[in-house]
């Protein structure tokens, strides 16, 4: 589709796609989706006779979309594409290929927005103290190992400049772990378990800690870890910077594992990640996925994501009293809307709790 554009229009979307990853600073998620659209967009308007981006008007922008629309679209992907095509209009205009921005007039399609999948405090604290019997799974011989997965690292997340280059090799040579959780037994930093098994109880404290996503976990540097303060750098989307504090069991996990894991898996490849593989590399994100999910089974949870402890660390603490900017703030939203949806969560438990428990419900 984008080799069939007009020249004008492919230099147009490939000049796009080059201003979003080095100027706007957007992750590489971003970027695919939305030259992706963008293209699907031109594509559209070459067939309706348009030869370069100043041929674009309001009527094709809606047409595109209507008929994406009816093969089937859900409104979460049409929202999306309608985000897509204002960002390049508006991008078009600024850069005088188009002499007006027909996306400013675009309306959005509201999304629908489904409640995150949340466990119950008992449920998460059940997930992470079964990390604690990784030591013996291993020793009964019901540990797995897993393959390598999805490239971790800052890379995802718009990079951090020059470091971020730094740390190529290492996320380039990134490898994989054991699927087990576990860590030290007693949780006060001395040795138990593998250093695999340290590092996945490590992991798991710190996703539930501090609501981080799994590729700033992976991003994670050595140096981001402030142990005096108990507070870690996390660098999110569009590589801004913040600071999460994280627990005194996060605290007594990651202990073990530099003290005692760390050590004996890095090489001269490992840099400064915090999490390292089984190869030295950097952790990769479905390695941390595998680990989640297999606590989950451990404890008897059903399929379990590191995003959905993200979800619950924010509902419980909203559920705690927290308030919604702090909760906003840690985990990085840009927008309070984005927060609001686990204000959601906790109402809809309210009302369950009261469903079950008042006698005239």
């Amino acid at each position: 589709m984008h080799e069939r554009l007009p020249v004008a229009m492919r230099d147009a979307v490939d000049e796009f796609g080059r201003h979003l990853a080095r100027v706007d600073n957007r992750s590489q998620h971003t970027v695919r989706a939305y030259v992706g659209d963008v293209v699907s967009l031109l594509d559209h308007a070459a067939e309706r006779g348009c030869a370069a981006p100043a041929d674009l008007d309001i009527s094709v922008l809606r047409s595109w979309l209507a008929a994406r629309m009816r093969s089937g679209a859900a409104r979460t992907s049409q929202a999306r594409r309608a985000a897509a095509a204002r960002t390049f209009t508006a991008w078009a205009h600024r850069a005088g290929l188009v002499p007006a921005d027909p996306g400013a007039q675009l309306a959005s399609p509201r999304a629908h927005r489904d409640l995150p999948n949340v466990l119950r405090a008992d449920q998460a604290a059940a997930l992470i103290e079964s990390g604690a019997q990784a030591g013996r799974s291993a020793q009964d011989g019901s540990g797995a190992q897993d393959g390598s997965g999805a490239q971790g690292g800052r890379g995802a997340q718009g990079g951090r400049g020059a470091r971020a280059e730094s740390h190529a090799s290492a996320r380039q040579g990134g490898d994989g772990g054991h699927s087990g959780s576990g860590g030290a037994k007693d949780g006060s930093g001395t040795q138990g378990g593998t250093a695999e098994e340290l590092r996945d109880r490590a992991v798991l404290e710190l996703l539930y800690a501090t609501g981080v996503r799994v590729s700033e976990l992976c991003g994670l540097d050595r140096a981001d870890l402030d142990e005096s303060r108990r507070v870690v750098r996390v660098f999110g989307k569009g590589a801004k910077e913040r600071a999460v504090p994280y627990s005194l069991p996060a605290q007594h996990a990651l202990t073990a594992w530099l003290r005692h894991g760390r050590p004996a898996l890095m090489t001269h490849a490992s840099l400064d990640a915090l999490f390292l593989g089984v190869k030295g590399g950097r952790l990769q994100q479905t390695v941390v996925r595998r680990i989640v999910d297999a606590a989950a089974k451990r404890a008897g949870l059903p399929h379990t994501s590191p995003h959905d402890l993200r979800h619950s660390a924010a509902t419980h603490l909203l559920d705690g009293g927290a308030d919604l900017r702090a909760v906003q703030d840690l985990l990085g939203h840009a927008s309070l809307s984005s927060t609001q949806i686990y204000t959601h969560v906790s109402t809809e438990r309210l009302r369950a709790a009261f469903k079950q428990a008042h006698p005239r419900a």
